[in-house]
């Protein structure tokens, strides 16, 4: 490839460091899409001839079948899946495929290849998320009613739905959702026809490359194109987001189904047992969905180090782009894809959490917010009553129902028996109708909207 400047081969050590192809073949039907793009762009312009295009696109095509049979040889000293495939190209059709990369470099080549497996990527996350979705919002519909405590500080708060709590992830999930669109609209411009760095003489067809590779239009600054990796942070960034939700909802599986907990029992299909141990029964997916988001993580901070001091335009660190984001990609698909299974797989132990739901002095709020609406209490002073009212429920050692009458009105004698109405774990839940809240019937009002927003998207 290097013939008429360097007298010589690279170094093996030169070629050990400067080789891509172990992980760029990856890219090899990307690569192939874009050439046939740009062979047919070229003739369309009369740049090449079209019996020329016509030899390339069917050596394209043969090469395309060679790599997808497995017969096709990738040789290292050829550097890249770049160089592979026009080598190829060049014995099977001679000449003609020396035209291919008339107007074309190997910088926006590269560039176009990636941005092409990236979109694919994004697409295939955008539908991991909404199975997902759908898995949490067909819990949330079966269980919108059903009671578990809510926790700050890992501590009882108050009381929620387990549909409620399902719809906090919907949430998260939504907006990973929404991010992954985002990045799809940045990245939907063809680097094609940028060249090295400042375009070509040739009369080339931006716009016919973009509409046959699928893209919304070229992208407007050749030292942009070639220099820009934005698209492949912007996937890993969104792919890190989306792996710590992954991670928080991991870690919740994790802790409910001890048998501390008993809140869910993970399906055979997600655990795991122990060597020595045979009562064990371990959340090894969970465990592991959590511990993804470490190597998601990872592979953003290396693309976002590696492109921080780089002077316009491309620099061969940029070489060092694609096995971050391939890593990050295979690793978020197969979290996504586990807890989706996980959501649909595990059972859930409504008496368990109906139980702990209670727990806790949880539905002291629901006191102090009686004592504002029913005796015009400033909330302050309700928050000081109820504390009172919860620690001698602790001295006793029973729930705050349970405390008699006389024993509230002790604390403040202006407490009436209607306050009993207000003081259980279902009386509670059942108040919350603000919107947005924990009451069923707005959890319910929350799985309609996702669910009208998931059919929209489809």
């Amino acid at each position: 490839m290097w013939g008429g400047r360097f007298a010589s081969g690279p170094a093996a050590i030169m070629e050990e460091i400067n080789a891509s192809i172990g992980f760029d073949k990856k890219l090899y039907e990307q690569d192939i899409a874009g050439s046939i793009a740009h062979a047919n762009m070229l003739a369309e312009c009369d740049i090449i001839t079209g019996e020329d295009r016509d030899k390339i696109v069917h050596g394209l095509n043969t090469i395309l079948l060679e790599i997808e049979s497995g017969r096709f040889e990738f040789s290292r000293a050829l550097e890249d899946i770049h160089m592979n495939i026009e080598a190829r190209l060049r014995a099977l059709i001679g000449d003609a495929a020396g035209r291919l990369h008339t107007a074309r470099s190997r910088n926006d080549q590269v560039a176009v290849d990636f941005r092409l497996w990236v979109k694919a990527e994004l697409q295939k996350t955008a539908s991991l998320l909404e199975k997902l979705i759908e898995a949490l919002l067909t819990r949330a519909t079966a269980h919108s009613g059903t009671v578990m405590p809510g926790f700050t500080h890992l501590q009882t708060a108050q009381p929620v739905t387990f549909g409620h709590h399902c719809m906090a992830y919907v949430e998260m999930f939504g907006r990973d959702l929404s991010r992954v669109d985002d990045a799809l609209e940045r990245l939907n411009e063809n680097p094609l026809g940028a060249a090295a760095l400042a375009g070509t003489g040739f009369p080339i067809d931006r716009s016919m490359t973009s509409e046959a590779l699928g893209f919304r239009e070229p992208t407007r600054n050749s030292i942009d194109t070639v220099s820009d990796r934005d698209f492949a942070l912007e996937f890993l960034s969104t792919a890190s987001i989306c792996a710590t939700h992954l991670s928080r909802m991991a870690e919740e599986i994790v802790i409910w189904s001890t048998p501390q907990f008993g809140f869910v029992t993970l399906s055979d299909s997600f655990s795991t047992g122990s060597s020595i141990m045979p009562q064990k029964k371990n959340p090894d997916a969970a465990e592991l969905v959590r511990a993804k988001v470490a190597r998601i993580n990872g592979s953003l901070i290396a693309l976002l180090t590696v492109m921080k001091g780089l002077p316009l335009a491309y620099s061969k660190d940029m070489q060092e782009d694609k096995e971050q984001v391939f890593d990050a990609a295979e690793s978020l698909e197969l979290a996504l894809a586990a807890m989706t299974g996980m959501v649909a797989d595990m059972d859930i132990n409504e008496a368990a959490m109906r139980k702990a739901a209670g727990s806790g002095y949880s539905i002291a709020t629901d006191l102090a917010d009686w004592c504002v609406r029913a005796l015009n209490m400033p909330f302050r002073d309700a928050h000081h009553v109820t504390g009172k009212a919860v620690a001698l429920a602790a001295e006793k050692k029973i729930t705050l129902e349970k405390l008699s009458l006389e024993e509230l009105q002790a604390i403040n004698p202006a407490i009436t028996d209607d306050v009993f109405s207000v003081l259980s774990v279902k009386k509670s839940v059942a108040s919350r109708t603000s919107f947005g809240g924990t009451a069923p019937v707005q959890v319910k009002k929350q799985i309609r909207f996702w669910q009208k927003r998931l059919a929209k998207r489809a």
